[in-house]
């Protein structure tokens, strides 16, 4: 074994214990904290604010938005129960674009892998873009093309009465024991009232599920950005992603999204791609691109907007990845 390859994979190991530490410590934290508020502004209180129809809806939507965990997957079945509460569509439009790309996991690897000035770039375009482009769509009508079953919900077809059926314990989904009452419907829903153990412990359990579900993703991004920083010459990156090669943001913003890796493991390997000389304005239409859309989410989106509104969606996630990578190089290149 050579002393240069020992050298690049000492680099590479030292990069990911570095990354898997810091990423999984500022996860934690600020999932937790998430969570501390997501049992104050539950997904039926966004809901019943959202169904408001006011001017300070798009903005309210925008900054729902960025306090919710939501990857670009997982808004979709949000967006379906704001449809059926007839939500405001631009505003809902907004609380779209705005969640996957604003969360609070994303804002905070941004400050700590980029540092607070990019973060506050980010956020800012993001923002704006969002509450723009609802508001743009809904006076354009694009209302219209959200498809006509996307607003039904399924009839019960009978009166709903309650009838309790006690059941004496339970295992929550994070292994922890709760006393859960169980009532069946009229309607053959069975509804469960939960004897819950201290809030706080519940909230780290949710946060420490969470956790799991994104540490393939995580290790994954930390694996191969840490390759990337140990492995590939500083020099090949720069030539085709570097600063001088004005093709590098569009390609980026267009490789995110059939790419689809998480933010949580796109910021990590984005990180590597920097220090070896990738271009930020490059970094900033991936990440953007990425987070914003997937061909899953595309897929999702079939079942609630005709073509037309799919064809503005992805307008607009990649005008914007492609905006602000121009801009921030145009800014602080």
């Amino acid at each position: 074994m050579s002393p240069e390859f020992v050298n690049m994979f000492k680099e590479a190991a030292g990069m990911f214990l570095f990354l898997a530490a810091e990423l999984t410590v500022l996860f934690l934290v600020i999932s937790y904290l998430v969570g501390v508020l997501q049992e104050f502004l539950t997904p039926e209180k966004i809901q019943s604010i959202l169904s408001s129809r006011n001017g300070k809806g798009y903005f309210i939507a925008a900054l729902l938005g960025s306090i919710t965990p939501f990857c670009s997957c997982s808004t979709i079945p949000f967006l379906k129960g704001l449809l059926r509460a007839r939500a405001g569509f631009g505003p809902m439009m907004v609380f779209l674009f705005a969640s996957p790309l604003l969360n609070p996991v994303i804002i905070g690897l941004f400050v700590v892998t980029f540092g607070v000035q990019v973060a506050v770039f980010y956020f800012v375009v993001a923002l704006a873009v969002s509450v723009i482009a609802g508001y743009v769509l809904e006076k354009l009508g694009f209302e219209r093309y959200v498809r006509e079953e996307a607003y039904k919900v399924a009839d019960s077809g009978s009166s709903c009465t309650a009838t309790p059926k006690p059941a004496p314990v339970a295992s929550s989904c994070c292994g922890s024991k709760e006393e859960v009452n169980v009532e069946i419907s009229g309607c053959g829903e069975a509804v469960l009232t939960v004897k819950e153990e201290s809030r706080w412990v519940r909230i780290w359990h949710a946060t420490w599920k969470d956790f799991k579900q994104v540490l393939p993703y995580l290790t994954l991004g930390i694996l191969i950005g840490s390759f990337i920083y140990g492995f590939i010459p500083t020099d090949l990156i720069a030539k085709y992603a570097g600063e001088g090669m004005w093709y590098a943001i569009p390609v980026a913003a267009v490789i995110g999204i059939p790419l689809y890796i998480r933010a949580e493991a796109v910021i990590p390997l984005s990180a590597a791609l920097v220090k070896k000389g990738m271009a930020m304005g490059s970094v900033m239409a991936l990440i953007i691109g990425s987070a914003g859309a997937s061909l899953t989410e595309v897929i999702l989106l079939k079942s609630i907007f005709k073509n037309q509104m799919i064809a503005a969606f992805l307008t607009v996630i990649l005008g914007m990845a492609i905006g602000a990578g121009y801009m921030y190089t145009y800014l602080f290149g």
